[in-house]
């Protein structure tokens, strides 16, 4: 298969990539790739994916939220988070979809900030719940027997910064997290949320 992987260079993103390394054709994307990807300008998608042609699967491994404590959340960070997070990934479906090739798949990514609270977590909460909701509902609507699924992550171990951020939650591997992206691109299933807790 020939594979896109969205945000290749962060910890998520790098393991995915090992984890389809010498068994499928891996493209990786980032702003720093050529061309460069930047999820959050449409017209970047676009002209990403028209220098790439027709694919097997687009991997979305981004996303930026701000995290701050409830009251410090203005207005301007609930948009930065649905922008970075949730718009971004839509967009990466409403415009790739024409570039995925009849049966393939999009795999999206949330967090375990939609079902467990942390402080300071309410914009990713937000964020990651709206993706989640959006990909039950739109996995039913794709054309030509496109798929597409979430990973929903808990803290990553390779991800030391955020660990003070989540008390007694246990950190996964990266290596780990990255099966249920192979488990989205390579099985039959759609509309799911692969949660690691």
């Amino acid at each position: 298969m020939k594979i896109i992987v969205i945000g290749a260079s962060g910890h998520v993103g790098s393991a995915v990539v090992d984890a389809f390394q010498g068994r499928h054709e891996v493209i990786t994307a980032s702003r720093s790739t050529e061309p460069p990807l930047d999820v959050t300008d449409p017209d970047s998608i676009a002209r990403f994916l028209g220098s790439v042609g027709q694919v097997d699967a687009i991997v979305s491994c981004v996303g930026s939220v701000p995290f701050k404590p409830l009251g410090e959340l203005g207005r301007d960070d609930y948009v930065a988070a649905f922008t970075g997070k949730v718009l971004s990934q839509l967009d990466l479906v409403r415009i790739g979809t024409p570039y995925l090739r009849d049966g393939g798949s999009f795999t999206l990514t949330s967090g375990i900030l939609a079902r467990e609270p942390i402080v300071t977590g309410a914009a990713a909460a937000m964020a990651n719940g709206a993706v989640e909701s959006f990909v039950i509902s739109a996995a039913t609507e794709l054309p030509r027997g496109i798929r597409m699924n979430v990973v929903s992550p808990t803290v990553l171990l390779e991800a030391t910064g955020y660990h003070s951020s989540f008390p007694g939650f246990v950190p996964v591997p990266g290596a780990i997290v990255a099966q249920s992206y192979v488990k989205s691109v390579e099985s039959a299933q759609t509309g799911q949320i692969f949660r690691i807790d």
